[in-house]
C-alpha cells in the first residue's frame, strides 16, 4: 500500500504543540517549559501552541469539537509545518466524530506523539497519510537530557533516515516527578537503569509490510466503530502493539489478541512487535510472551516473525516508528529495519 508522506521539518520550521487527550501541559507548565526548550533546540524548529493546548483537563475533557478545531486550524495553518502531541490521555476518542479527514489528506503534516494520540494516527492512516509513533512533548522530549536514545530515534525520523533501527542500551521505570520544584534538576538526576536488549519471540524468516498498531487499550476504544481501519490496511501488515501504564494483564491481552485473531487479522499479517510492558514484573513478562505465542498458535502462525520487548511507546527511552511505512522483521539475522523514510 502507498501513503502520502508528509514533508520533512526544515531548520526554522514551526511546529505546533497540540493537546488532543489531557490538558497537562496547562496543569504542569514547568514540564512543558523544559520539553518545548529541548524540541527547539533539539530539532531547530520554532514551537508554538493551537488555540487551546493550554487549556486544563476539564475544559479540554468537556470540549472535544474544540480539540478538533485545533487539529484542522494546525492543519489549514500554512506557517504551522508539523504537530507534536504535548501528552496522550483517555478519551482522545471523542473528537474523531469532529474531525474532518478531507483536510488530513489534503494538507499532510508531520504528526508525532504516542498512547492516546493512537486515536489521531489511525485517522491519519485511514486518510492515507504517514505519522510518527514516537516520544510527545511532555513525556519524552522533557526528559531528552536523560535519554538521549528519544532524540537520536525522533531526529532520524524526522530528518527522512531509513535502515536498521537499534535496541536501547538500557531502560528505565524510574521517571521523573512532574510535581519536583526545580524540574530540570529532577530530569538530570541519576535514573535507574535496566540492562536494554530486544527479545526475539518466534519465527524464522524474513517478512515486511507497512506498519499498523498503537497503544492496544486505546484501538480497543476503536473497534466496531466506523472510524477502525479496513481490512485492506491490516492486511499483510507488520503490526505493532503497546500497553500504557495501566498495565493490562497478560490474560486481559490475551482476550485482545484473539478478538484481532477472529477478525483475520493475525493471519494475514507479515510481522509483530510488542513494545517493553511497563510496569510488569518479570513473571508478567513471561506470562505476555507465552500468550502471544499461544494466539498465533491457534490461528496456524507460528512461523510468524515476533519481537517483544522494543523501546517504543510506554517505556524510557522510546525510538520512533513511522505507521503507514514499510518495516523489515528478520527473525534470521535478528534485525527490524525501516524500508523507506517517513517523510518526503
Amino acid at each position: 500500500m502507498t501513503f502520502i508522506k508528509p514533508p520533512k521539518l526544515q531548520a526554522g520550521d514551526t511546529v505546533a504543540a497540540i493537546s488532543l487527550s489531557s490538558g497537562a501541559a496547562g496543569e504542569f507548565p514547568q514540564v512543558y517549559r523544559v520539553a518545548k526548550q529541548n524540541v527547539e533546540q533539539t530539532l531547530g524548529v520554532r514551537l508554538i501552541e493551537t488555540p487551546n493546548a493550554l487549556r486544563d483537563n476539564g475544559w479540554l475533557y468537556r470540549n472535544p469539537e474544540a480539540r478538533a478545531d485545533d487539529l484542522h486550524w494546525a492543519l489549514q495553518n500554512p506557517e504551522v509545518k508539523g504537530m507534536v502531541s504535548t501528552i496522550g490521555g483517555c478519551e482522545s476518542v471523542r473528537v474523531l466524530p469532529f474531525v474532518n479527514p478531507e483536510l488530513i489528506r489534503a494538507n499532510p503534516k508531520v504528526l508525532l506523539g504516542y498512547s492516546d494520540t493512537t486515536v489521531t494516527q489511525l485517522a491519519f492512516l485511514n486518510a492515507g497519510v504517514v505519522s510518527l509513533y514516537g516520544p510527545s512533548l511532555m513525556s519524552g522530549f522533557a526528559d531528552l537530557e536523560a535519554f538521549p536514545y528519544a532524540e537520536t530515534w525522533a531526529k532520524r525520523l524526522l530528518g527522512g533516515w531509513h535502515g536498521p533501527y537499534e535496541a536501547s542500551e538500557t531502560w528505565t521505570e524510574d521517571l521523573s516527578d512532574w510535581n519536583a520544584t526545580d524540574f530540570e534538576a529532577e530530569v538530570a538526576r541519576s535514573k535507574t537503569l535496566h540492562p536494554g536488549g530486544w527479545r526475539w519471540l518466534q519465527g524464522e524468516m524474513r517478512a515486511d509490510g507497512h506498519v499498523i498498531g498503537g497503544c492496544i487499550e486505546v484501538l480497543e476504544m476503536l473497534k466496531g466503530t466506523r472510524f477502525w481501519p479496513s481490512s485492506e490496511l491490516w492486511r499483510g501488515a507488520v503490526l505493532f502493539f503497546e500497553t500504557s501504564e495501566d498495565r493490562p494483564s497478560p490474560d486481559q491481552v490475551e482476550y485482545w489478541l484473539r478478538n484481532y485473531a477472529t477478525q483475520g487479522i493475525l493471519g494475514e499479517a507479515a510481522a509483530l512487535l510488542i513494545a517493553r510492558p511497563r510496569g510488569y514484573t518479570p513473571e508478567q513478562k513471561e506470562a505476555l510472551r507465552c500468550v502471544v505465542k499461544k494466539v498465533l498458535l491457534e490461528v496456524d502462525r507460528a512461523d510468524m516473525p515476533v519481537v517483544t520487548d522494543v523501546d517504543i511507546g510506554h517505556t524510557s527511552p522510546m525510538m520512533t516508528l513511522p505507521l503507514g511505512c514499510r518495516v523489515a522483521v528478520d527473525a534470521e539475522k535478528r534485525t527490524v529495519e525501516l524500508l523507506e523514510p517517513a517523510v518526503s
